[in-house]
């Protein structure tokens, strides 16, 4: 899983031709915990197709605050480096499918 930040979201993100689903976390969130395994397990089955990264929001509030993530979990999925679709809160993964299917 690609670890974005502050610094390198233009490079990872904002430059990348294929889908990129950025997860928004924290590490004293217990929801983005429950979420993690969920995301690694669609990292491996979009591999190729859809860039999985994430990025802790305490550590790089800049770009949080760019999105206007306010509250986390947070998936954000980005096509051409622009915002495509939000999911926010824990949601089962056929719905991240779902949600990551239709911008695909």
């Amino acid at each position: 899983m690609v670890q974005v930040t502050d610094q390198n979201f233009e490079t990872t993100v904002g430059a990348s031709t294929q889908l990129v689903l950025l997860d928004f976390w924290a590490t004293w969130c217990a929801p983005c915990k429950m979420l993690k395994p969920l995301v690694e397990q669609l990292a491996v089955e979009y591999e190729g197709r859809v860039v999985v990264a994430e990025l802790d929001v305490d550590a790089n509030p800049i770009t949080a605050s760019k999105f206007g993530v306010l509250s986390i979990p947070s998936l954000i999925l980005f096509q051409g480096g622009k915002p495509a679709e939000r999911i926010v809160g824990y949601k089962p993964k056929a719905y991240l499918k779902q949600k990551i299917d239709a911008v695909l």
